[in-house]
């Protein structure tokens, strides 16, 4: 056996590669002494039958095992059944001939990591340890990804519930102080009352998107489709747009059409759809026209919304959709929102094998264009 360090945490433990605990299982000691020699710097136990290998493995961390399949008494693939009911996460490499199809079937249904064919070289083995290692090493760093996401999407939903609270009070202060004051000072003080109440009630919508947002990063990334009506969807978007609520004098032309329904992650696609409607009225003047219309080419659907809006200029075109990225038509450095919605608007259509594109004109508007399959 060959020392050197480990390292160690809770759950799927995170290896070192360079000093990893091999345990090679084989009923041939010339096997296991040429195995130990082709892994120099890892910390290599024996054993020659199953019996003795599960009793090492219980007894020490071992990282990987590298087993023979013929062996006297219980075969490899029954070691590699236990060991895999222990912990799914465990690697295992099978010694076999590449020729023995139905062993290496039944190996990789048992999960077997990866196959070193007999008569092998050194190097096989080693490439082989050291390629299962680096595998093993990055899904732990990406579950670790994963749970620091999931550590960011929490906190931002206990803050955005912790915030609500007191700003629904303030908004009610406001409100009451509006209809209360009197005096030669009144109108100046309902006049900032009413600018404090806007200030607020804008706090407000940004904490209902900061918990939306939370929502949405904490989302696992699979899709729950259900059979779809898109055209309602976008319906449904148009109703409770809280900014098309603030621009009553802006028209909205909604062009009804008959389309198949269609396999969707509706609460996906439903944000989606929401961004682009509630961008297209935020950029939108006090008047103006928003259009939202269908059509079907084969087996896709399109839907376009349209406005009469400000625009966005050629330079900030590509990179709209971009994480955090805001475009402040107005330069006054105080763009309201996150930058994230189309962000995610583009990430869940092109989850969805769609598209979304955007062209847009200075001063003379913008047009979004979702493209969904219909399969």
């Amino acid at each position: 056996m060959k020392g050197g360090k480990k390292k160690r945490r809770n759950g799927d433990r995170e290896v070192d590669v360079l000093h990893a605990s091999i345990l090679v299982v084989d009923d041939e000691k010339a096997i296991r002494t040429l195995c130990e020699r082709a892994l120099p710097g890892y910390r290599v136990f024996q054993a020659e039958n199953c019996d003795e290998a599960l009793r090492v493995y219980e007894q020490e961390n071992i990282d990987l095992v590298l087993t023979d399949v013929m062996m006297p008494g219980e075969c490899g693939l029954h070691l590699l059944s236990k060991i895999k009911q222990r912990d799914p996460n465990s690697l295992v490499i099978i010694m076999t001939s590449f020729s023995d199809k139905d062993t290496i079937l039944t190996s990789l249904k048992e999960g077997a990591d990866d196959f070193v064919s007999k008569p092998f070289v050194p190097l096989q083995v080693q490439n082989a340890v050291e390629k299962a290692l680096c595998k093993k090493k990055l899904r732990g760093e990406l579950a670790d990804l994963k749970k620091l996401d999931q550590l960011k999407s929490n906190f931002l939903s206990i803050i955005s519930h912790k915030l609500r609270t007191p700003i629904t009070s303030i908004s009610l202060f406001l409100q009451n102080m509006d209809s209360d004051i009197e005096g030669p000072k009144a109108e100046y003080v309902r006049h900032n009352a009413r600018l404090m109440y806007d200030e607020a009630a804008y706090l407000e919508r940004l904490v209902t998107d900061l918990l939306l947002f939370s929502q949405v990063m904490g989302d696992g990334g699979g899709l729950n489709f259900q059979k779809s009506n898109l055209v309602a969807m976008l319906g449904e978007a148009l109703q409770v747009s809280a900014e098309a609520q603030r621009k009553t004098r802006v028209e909205t032309v909604f062009v009804r059409t008959v389309l198949p329904e269609i396999n969707l992650d509706r609460q996906k696609i439903s944000f989606a759809i929401q961004q682009i409607i509630d961008n297209a009225y935020k950029f939108s003047g006090e008047t103006g026209r928003i259009t939202v219309c269908f059509e079907q080419l084969g087996d896709r659907v399109l839907v376009v919304v349209s406005d009469t809006g400000v625009g966005i200029p050629a330079s900030d075109l590509a990179k709209v959709t971009d994480k955090f990225y805001q475009i402040d038509p107005d330069n006054t450095g105080q763009v309201r929102g996150f930058g994230l919605g189309l962000f995610y608007a583009r990430e869940f259509i092109k989850q969805h094998g769609g598209t979304l594109t955007i062209e847009s004109e200075l001063g003379q508007g913008t047009a979004v264009t979702i493209m969904l399959p219909l399969q």
